[in-house]
């Protein structure tokens, strides 16, 4: 796949969120779109993380194989893409969370 349909999908990807997680309300608070805004800010994060994992897995080992470069370079590969991945998992659980409704009365 061509860097430009990497890029397309990219762009999709985050009009997606965008669409999704910022539907205006007309009875939001200032501190409830702050936090709709950061979670949103958060899952992009996410998903630009996992993007990133993908295009290293896909091109990385492509010109690994076709350049022949050294051994150490496909483990430090993935090992970036997978830091890139656990990151991206850590965002988006957090954006979820923000993106949740606060509770007004919670029980002890």
């Amino acid at each position: 796949m061509d860097l430009t349909n990497w890029i397309v999908i990219l762009a999709i990807a985050w009009i997606a969120v965008a669409f999704f997680c910022l539907r205006p309300r007309a009875n939001w608070s200032i501190e409830n779109r702050a936090r709709r805004r950061t979670g949103t800010r958060l899952i992009a994060q996410a998903v630009f993380a996992a993007w990133s994992a993908a295009l290293i897995i896909v091109h990385g080992l492509e010109h690994l194989s076709v350049h022949r470069m050294h051994d150490a370079a496909a483990p430090a590969l993935l090992t970036v893409a997978v830091v890139l991945a656990v990151c991206g998992c850590y965002w988006l659980a957090r954006g979820l969370r923000l993106l949740k409704a606060r509770r007004l009365f919670t029980s002890c």
